[in-house]
């Protein structure tokens, strides 16, 4: 079942809702939409009610009420969480756990939060690099730009975007990639500051053993700001664990929301 708000600027963020019990918010990364999900949202929704969220810009949250800001991202995630009720155990991935992570300072109806991997450059590095932005800013299709991203952000072999590419939802990923290059300009600015000291809620970050270091590093600098936080290592795997490993990565989910 589809359903929508209205954030606080205006946009309509819609979202897809399936599964009974506690309410469960899930936010997606860059490159992608709800449809992200599609590997473990069956075996979540056996015990939560999913809010599978579209961020702005794609699937069914295309119109922007006005120039792009993460901190309107965060004003979208909070008012789904409240249309789902309150007592929100809200699930973010990549740049929607950065998202997430301006959410929770905007409302009382989440309750917990997992983070997985919310990204961050290595302190005077870069995510991705000038050279490789400029690629995908004069590449000829929205397809080249995915795979530039998927390379050079997230080191993916030529194999792992391959079988990416055989995936049902590729085709959505193709769809949100003009979302993408805003979204490496906010990563590339990212500092976890203070505010984060200020967070209430239990929190866990998700880590794959196999991430790039960056990935690693910047979970554990959000776990050393908030108060009681930890890092979740997922073995073996790296930034999407719900596809290569959806049982070691449901787990992690129930057991935290058991926690």
């Amino acid at each position: 079942m589809s359903s929508s708000v209205r954030s606080p600027d205006g946009t309509v963020i819609g979202f897809e809702t399936l599964g009974a019990g506690p309410p469960m918010v899930l936010v997606h990364g860059t490159g992608a939409d709800h449809t992200r999900w599609s590997a473990v949202r069956e075996r979540l929704a056996e015990r939560f009610r999913l809010h599978l969220v579209d961020r702005r810009g794609r699937g069914l949250s295309r119109d922007e009420a006005s120039a792009y800001d993460i901190r309107r991202e965060g004003e979208d995630i909070a008012a789904v969480a409240e249309a789902a009720g309150g007592g929100v155990y809200l699930l973010a991935h990549s740049y929607g756990a950065l998202c997430a992570l301006e959410a929770v300072g905007r409302t009382d109806a989440v309750t917990r939060l997992v983070a997985y991997e919310p990204p961050r450059p290595k302190p005077g590095e870069h995510v991705i690099g000038p050279d490789a932005r400029e690629r995908m800013r004069a590449a000829g299709t929205p397809e080249e730009v995915l795979v530039i991203f998927l390379r050079e952000a997230l080191r993916l072999g030529p194999a792992d975007v391959e079988a990416m590419r055989r995936t049902p939802v590729w085709p959505a990923r193709v769809a949100a990639a003009h979302t993408i290059l805003r979204e490496l300009e906010v990563v590339e600015r990212a500092e976890f500051g203070a505010s984060l000291g200020e967070i209430a809620i239990p929190v866990r970050l998700f880590a794959g053993t196999e991430s790039p270091e960056y990935l690693r590093l910047a979970a554990d600098a959000v776990a050393a700001r908030v108060p009681g936080a930890d890092v979740v290592p997922l073995r073996g795997q790296a930034h999407q664990a719900m596809d290569f490993d959806p049982d070691q990565f449901v787990r992690a989910v129930f057991d935290f929301g058991e926690a």
